[in-house]
């Protein structure tokens, strides 16, 4: 069963991008867009975003930076270590939930640690992978994109992200053990 969704899913996700992108361009040509014009002002638009954004990435950039290197991540992971006993996560994820919803990079770092040192195959490389692909950078959105446009008030996006980043940890580990045991 699980080598014949694996199949179905190599095959799926080798076919994805290019029909995915074939069907945009034939969509463009059929409704006479001028494709390549369309592209140029949109890359133009991006690069002027990227522009306007660059100061609050280098600020949350430097928040997690302050966060890892004064310790508080260990406190914080030693501090929740009860709780993910009870969840069924391995204590070696825990570092990668608590950054994940803050820098997309710093967890990147921190799942290819996982996979090096105890593989890709291995449980826990699987859980952290899972972790990657179903939470988002939620400091990282607010901080980031809200501040690009000049939003102060998050009112309830920072507990709805973070609920999220919660629901999709907790259906990382929960599926990962279904799937794979562990």
């Amino acid at each position: 069963m699980i080598e014949t969704f694996a199949r179905i899913m190599l095959t799926v996700s080798d076919w994805a991008i290019p029909i995915m992108a074939g069907s945009i361009v034939l969509i463009a040509a059929l409704r006479k867009v001028k494709i390549y014009e369309v592209f140029i002002e949109g890359a133009k638009e991006g690069f002027q975003v990227g522009v306007r954004i660059i100061p609050y990435l280098v600020a949350i950039l430097c928040a997690i930076a302050f966060f890892r290197a004064s310790g508080a991540m260990d406190l914080l992971s030693s501090l929740l270590k009860p709780i993910t006993n009870l969840v069924g996560m391995p204590p070696e994820a825990l570092p990668m939930a608590i950054v994940r919803p803050m820098s997309g990079s710093g967890a990147l770092g921190i799942m290819s640690e996982i996979i090096k040192t105890h593989g890709p195959d291995s449980f826990l490389g699987r859980v952290a992978s899972v972790m990657m692909g179903s939470t988002e950078t939620t400091f990282y959105v607010l901080a980031v994109y809200f501040g690009s446009v000049g939003i102060s008030k998050i009112r309830h996006a920072l507990w709805a992200g973070l609920l999220a980043d919660v629901a999709g940890l907790l259906s990382a580990v929960w599926i990962c053990r279904w799937m794979f045991g562990g």
